[in-house]
């Protein structure tokens, strides 16, 4: 069957997939190209497959066709791909693994897709996102984790009240400081830890910094003030990965 009308009710229930809370009520969100649609794929996550008509990309899965114009209405992008997904959103995981990061109050999707990649790349067992924290499936967040969201296990928890779990379960936590603190090669090793990554521009909340066991900064030229948090994460993250 070919969609050819952006009234069409189904049309319309994708569309408002492109918003945070239709998406939590829902459980699903799109993915657009190739790339991204065959990553949902491989990872058991992709429910249906969007194509333009005689486009000619082909997964067993269910498939619908539709015109390049709902393509236009229904995607997030400036260039309109000939191929989207929609997508389960990741079951209620659990915190695991002993290699763990926390981000607290990350606002910039782009941020947290770099970061993503990052923490699969440097083999963090679960990213945390804490509460403030930009949607997982924010549209640019999706599309700058190039697909590694299917391949991590992120969790939502407020930190004040999993932070001291944490500790009672042996884990070593890291807060993050521009300056002060100790440099990042010479932090101790552990074999259990968590690393809290701060907002943008106010860094971590003094609430989350006093439950914190050590602070970690990044020793660098002192004419640069500070790092994109994306880029201070994957710093960081590679050298605990030695």
């Amino acid at each position: 069957m070919l969609y050819t009308s952006i009234e069409n009710k189904k049309i319309k229930d994708l569309k408002k997939l492109n918003t945070r809370k239709y998406r939590e009520k829902a459980g699903l969100f799109l993915v657009e190209g190739s790339h991204l649609v065959l990553e949902a794929f491989k990872a058991g996550r992709l429910v249906e497959l969007i194509l333009e008509e005689n486009e000619t990309f082909s997964l067993d899965i269910a498939t619908m066709y539709v015109t390049h114009n709902i393509l236009s209405y229904l995607s997030d992008m400036e260039s309109v791909p000939t191929i989207m997904g929609v997508c389960k959103k990741q079951e209620r995981e659990d915190v695991k693994g002993e290699r763990l990061l926390l981000l607290d109050s990350i606002q910039d999707p782009g941020n947290l897709g770099t970061i993503i990649r990052s923490s699969v790349a440097f083999h963090v067992d679960t990213l945390v996102l804490g509460e403030h924290t930009v949607d997982l499936y924010n549209p640019k967040t999706v599309r700058s984790s190039q697909g590694m969201l299917f391949h991590l296990n992120v969790v939502s928890r407020p930190l004040t009240s999993l932070i001291p779990r944490l500790k009672e379960e042996g884990f070593h936590v890291f807060g993050t400081r521009v300056t002060g603190g100790t440099r990042l090669k010479e932090i101790k090793r552990v074999e259990r830890f968590a690393v809290i990554m701060g907002n943008e521009g106010n860094g971590m909340s003094n609430e989350i910094a006093e439950l914190c066991d050590d602070f970690i900064y990044i020793d660098m030229n002192e004419e640069c003030e500070s790092l994109n948090v994306g880029v201070a994460t994957s710093i960081i993250l590679y050298e605990l990965d030695k």
